[in-house]
C-alpha cells in the first residue's frame, strides 16, 4: 500500500475506525518517511452532530500537528437528480470529495478506515441483493489511490487498541439506526451467524480472499476480451459488437458487461439481476429491443451492436436552408451545405453529397426530423416507400432515426441526408439549374 515517501490523506470522521487509522499512519511516519493529512467529508445530513464532529477532528489533528480540511457535499440534491438512494449518493460524493482533497493536498494515497467487519457486512449485503462473484469479492484493499490499511483487522481489535492507548472518538448516530441495511446486518444477522460459527468473520474473510485472487485472474481475460468488443465509447455511452458476445461463455460475458458498465461514467446502479437481463437481451432479443434500467440507463439491441447509454435521444429542430448557404443541425454535429453548381459538377456519392435538379424545387428548403406517414421515392428504387420501412431496410437504429435530417421542398422529401435522395429530383437531360447538397458530420454541437 505504501512504498515510502508518500503524502497520505486520511479520511477522518472522528469515529473509532478513522481515529485508529490516523494513529496507525502516524506511527509509520518516521519508518516510511510519509506525510499525513486528514479530511472530513460533510454530507449535510446530520446538522445537529456534524459541527461537533468537525471540531473534534480539527482539535485532534491540531494536537497531532497535521493539516486538516473539510469537504461539504450535497447528498440530497444528487440523490434527487439521479434517482439514487441517500447511501449511493453519499458514497459517490464522498469518494469524489476524497479525490478532490487529495489533489489539493498533493497526496499520492487516500487511506480509509474500512475494517474486517465492514468487509464481511458488505459481503452479506451483496449476497442478499444477489451480487455475482465480482461483488462478493468484497472491498478491495487497494484500488488506484485508495488504500485500506485496516481491512483485515476486526472491529473488536480496533476498539481494544483505542482503549489501551486511551484514545477518544465520536459516535455517528446514523450507525445506530435500524433503517439502514448495514446496521441491521451488524446488529441482528452477524450475532446470529456467529452463534453458529464463532469464527464467522475469519471464515468469510478467507472465502473473500479466494474470490479476490480469482477475480484478479479473470480481470486479465476480461481486459483482453473487452478491447476486442468495443465499437465506440463516450462518457455516457458504450457500444459493443454483438456477434462475438453471443458466443462468449456466460462466466466471461457477465464480467465483460460489468466492466463495460463500470468503465463508462454515468452508467450507475446496475445490479447482478440487470446483468442477467442484458444477457437475455443479447442472446434472445431482436433488433430494436431494449431495457430500461436505473439511472435513466437504456440498453438497446441493434443490428450488430449492443448499446448501453444515458444519452437522451436527439430529435432535431426545424431549419430553413436557402442556397447558397449552410445549416448547423444542433445536437447532431452535422452541417448541411447547399450551393448552385454547373452542369459538369461531380454528382456526389448519393449519401454524403448529392447533385439534384433545382428547377423542380421551391426555395428556401426545409430541414426537419422524420414525421409519421413520411414517404419518398428512393433514388434508383423506382417506387414509393415509407420512410419507416426505408430506415428498417437500411438498419438505422431506432434511437438515431429522429436525429437524421430530412430535406424537404413544398412538403416533398428531397433528400434523407446521409442516406438517399429522392428520384423525383434527380438530374436529367432537361436540367438547367443544379443544386448540390452536402452533409458533413463532426462533434455534437
Amino acid at each position: 500500500m505504501l512504498s515510502g515517501g508518500e503524502n497520505v490523506l486520511a479520511g477522518l470522521s472522528g469515529g473509532p475506525d478513522s481515529v485508529c487509522l490516523l494513529h496507525v499512519l502516524l506511527s509509520l511516519r518516521d519508518e516510511l518517511n510519509i506525510t499525513v493529512c486528514a479530511v472530513y467529508v460533510d454530507h449535510n445530513l446530520r446538522p445537529a452532530e456534524v459541527p461537533g464532529e468537525i471540531d473534534f477532528c480539527r482539535e485532534l489533528c491540531g494536537g497531532l500537528g497535521i493539516a486538516f480540511s473539510v469537504k461539504p457535499v450535497d447528498v440530497r440534491s444528487l440523490a434527487g437528480e439521479q434517482g439514487l438512494n441517500k447511501q449511493e449518493a453519499a458514497r459517490e460524493l464522498r469518494y469524489a470529495a476524497f479525490h478532490e482533497a487529495a489533489r489539493e493536498a498533493g497526496a499520492a494515497r487516500i487511506a480509509l478506515g474500512h475494517n474486517a467487519d465492514d468487509q464481511v457486512e458488505t459481503f452479506m449485503m451483496r449476497l442478499l441483493r444477489g451480487s455475482g462473484p465480482k461483488g462478493l469479492s468484497g472491498i478491495p484493499p487497494k484500488r488506484g489511490k485508495i488504500i485500506r490499511p485496516l481491512i483485515e483487522i476486526e472491529r473488536r481489535d480496533i476498539e481494544r487498541f483505542l482503549s489501551r492507548e486511551n484514545l477518544t472518538f465520536v459516535v455517528d448516530s446514523s450507525n445506530l439506526k435500524a433503517e439502514y441495511l448495514r446496521n441491521r446486518i451488524r446488529k441482528t444477522l452477524m450475532p446470529a451467524l456467529k452463534g453458529f460459527n464463532p469464527n464467522f468473520t475469519e471464515t468469510v474473510l478467507k472465502s473473500i480472499a479466494v474470490m479476490q485472487e480469482e477475480e484478479r485472474y479473470f480481470d486479465v481475460i476480461v481486459t483482453r476480451t473487452l478491447m476486442k468488443l468495443i465499437s465506440r465509447k463516450t462518457e455516457e455511452r458504450i457500444e459493443l459488437f454483438l456477434v462475438p458476445m453471443e458466443s462468449l461463455d456466460i462466466v466471461v460475458l457477465r464480467r465483460v458487461l460489468r466492466r463495460a458498465i463500470d468503465e463508462t461514467r454515468g452508467l450507475k446502479g446496475i445490479s447482478f439481476s440487470h446483468i442477467e437481463n442484458i444477457i437475455r437481451l443479447i442472446r434472445n432479443g431482436s433488433s430494436g429491443d431494449r431495457l430500461y434500467l436505473p439511472g435513466d440507463v437504456r440498453v438497446i439491441r441493434e443490428y450488430s451492436l449492443l448499446v448501453m447509454t444515458r444519452e437522451h435521444p436527439v430529435r432535431i429542430a426545424s431549419y430553413s436552408l436557402d442556397p447558397p448557404g449552410d445549416v448547423v443541425v444542433s445536437g447532431t454535429g452535422a452541417v448541411i451545405t447547399a450551393s448552385f453548381e454547373g452542369q459538369g459538377d461531380e454528382p456526389g456519392d448519393g449519401r454524403s453529397s448529392v447533385l439534384l435538379d433545382a428547377g423542380k424545387m421551391s426555395f428556401p428548403l426545409s430541414i426537419r426530423s422524420r414525421r409519421k406517414g413520411d414517404y419518398f421515392y428512393p433514388l434508383g428504387f423506382g417506387r414509393r416507400k415509407k420512410l419507416q420501412d426505408f430506415f428498417v431496410d437500411e438498419k438505422v437504429p431506432r434511437e438515431e432515426r429522429d436525429s437524421i435530417p430530412v430535406v424537404v421542398s413544398r412538403g416533398d422529401i428531397v433528400w434523407i441526408a446521409g442516406y438517399r435522395a429522392d428520384e423525383r429530383f434527380r438530374v436529367g437531360h432537361g436540367t438547367e439549374r443544379f443544386l448540390k447538397l452536402i452533409i458533413r458530420k463532426g462533434k455534437n454541437q
